[in-house]
């Protein structure tokens, strides 16, 4: 997910990460930098608080216009960055419980679930996306991953399968706006790669109504 060195402080990590999803090389603000330090001492790992970015910005998508940035401050994502330390919270404190006492679904479970639902929802309204639905189904999502980057990477896998099952046209629409989002604004190759794959994956899920619960 980072851009950056291994070496790079977790200010850095999350502010690059922060500028390439929203698709302009802006430095931080000065509110977004104290946003950034507090997290910084809420001392959970820099995926935990890039999820909170990238589920921020998957929300702003939907209703962005064209051109306009997805996300105009860090401030922006503080509440999503906020339920996502809570589940990590809650998922570091669940480890040490007896198994007993653990009878309710974890949160990559119900985010397992809820994919595998917003799929069977799909094949019903595209019915020519069955065949490679019901490979997902079976195939990708048989079992859900016990840790959330290796979720997020099924998740990325499952709307990528679903972009080459699209007509053509539609495919390369999504393409041409994805790309087109993140040109010609001042971001490294690197910057515009990570936005672009951002995107396009934003783009798929709201093309095909897949909005996350």
């Amino acid at each position: 997910m980072s851009l950056l060195p291994e070496g790079a402080s977790f200010e850095e990590l999350v502010q690059d990460y922060f500028l390439a999803v929203r698709g302009a090389g802006l430095m931080l603000s000065a509110l977004d930098t104290e946003l950034l330090t507090s997290w910084a001492r809420e001392g959970v790992p820099f995926e935990v608080v890039a999820r909170g970015i990238q589920r921020s910005a998957e929300k702003a998508l939907w209703d962005a216009r064209p051109g306009e940035p997805v996300l105009r401050s860090l401030r922006a994502c503080q509440r999503q960055v906020a339920s996502e330390i809570k589940k990590y919270r809650e998922r570091s404190a669940g480890e040490t419980e007896s198994p007993r006492r653990r009878r309710a679904l974890t949160w990559e479970e119900t985010r397992h679930a809820r994919l595998r639902t917003s799929l069977e929802r799909l094949a019903e309204r595209r019915p020519e996306l069955m065949p490679r639905v019901g490979r997902l189904l079976e195939e990708v999502l048989a079992s859900p991953p016990a840790d959330p980057a290796q979720l997020d990477a099924q998740e990325g896998f499952v709307f990528l399968a679903l972009l080459r099952a699209l007509p053509l046209s539609e495919r390369s629409q999504l393409w041409r706006e994805a790309r087109g989002a993140t040109e010609g604004q001042g971001m490294s190759a690197r910057s515009r790669r990570v936005g672009r794959r951002f995107r396009l994956l934003a783009l798929v899920r709201r093309s095909l109504e897949m909005k996350e619960a």
